[in-house]
């Protein structure tokens, strides 16, 4: 198990890879299905659309992880030959909307589910999470406070990346996390809450960029069938 501020690094360090797509990209599509069952399936790196959303997916190296998307339904399967992997389904440009989701996380060691993405001006990488598996992502963070949503209580940090990748290339910026105490798989994430108790603590945030319900794992395996709305 590496220190929480290594896997931080390399999950910046995934979202820079994001930002500047590889081109080892395997995607095949189900064509024979009907068009509203039609799936596609990713094995490497990519960014892209599918199924009515934005994906993404990442890994630190280029095996063991499969990607299905459906409409508005995205399954990952992982196993520790990737090292790091992070991928999920959700939109191109974020907002303070309201998320619904439902499905099934099952990690074999370090993973967790979130809402992920980033803004721009000031340049901020931000977390909602929903569970985790044997390592909690706050680790080592500075606790600003809490907050009250959808029948939980998040935990609120703050941390600061210095000289890190991000979607903007090597940079200083901002992360933020609120993190669900009591964890769970599934109900409404109404980001708009999480954004606003953060900026009354003075963790401001800028301009969407993307936003995804993302899964990661880190030196582990597991699977997670995630269905948004």
């Amino acid at each position: 198990m590496v220190s929480f501020p290594s896997l931080l690094a390399l999950c910046s360090a995934a979202v820079a890879a994001l930002a500047a797509p590889t081109d080892l990209v395997a995607v095949s599509r189900e064509a024979s299905e009907p068009a509203l069952a039609r799936r596609t399936t990713i094995t490497t790196s990519s960014t892209g659309n599918a199924g009515g959303y934005y994906y993404s997916l990442w890994m630190q190296d280029n095996t063991g992880v499969t990607m299905n998307i459906g409409t508005g339904q995205c399954s990952l399967s992982w196993s520790s030959a990737a090292v790091d992997v992070v991928g999920g389904i959700g939109w191109a440009t974020g907002s303070a909307r309201t998320i619904n989701y439902s499905g099934s996380f099952n990690p074999n060691g370090n993973a967790y589910l979130s809402v992920y993405g980033w803004t721009t001006s000031p340049l901020v990488e931000y977390y909602i999470t929903e569970s985790y598996g044997t390592y909690n992502p706050s680790t080592g963070l500075t606790h600003m406070g809490t907050v009250t949503s959808d029948g939980g209580t998040y935990d609120i940090y703050k941390t600061v990346r210095t000289n890190a990748p991000s979607i903007q290339g090597t940079q200083t910026f901002n992360q933020y996390w609120s993190v669900r105490q009591s964890k769970r798989v599934g109900g409404t994430v109404t980001t708009a809450n999480h954004f606003n108790a953060w900026k009354k603590l003075g963790m401001n945030m800028g301009s969407f960029n993307y936003q995804i319900l993302a899964t990661e794992g880190y030196e582990s395996s597991g699977s997670s069938s995630i269905t948004i709305s």
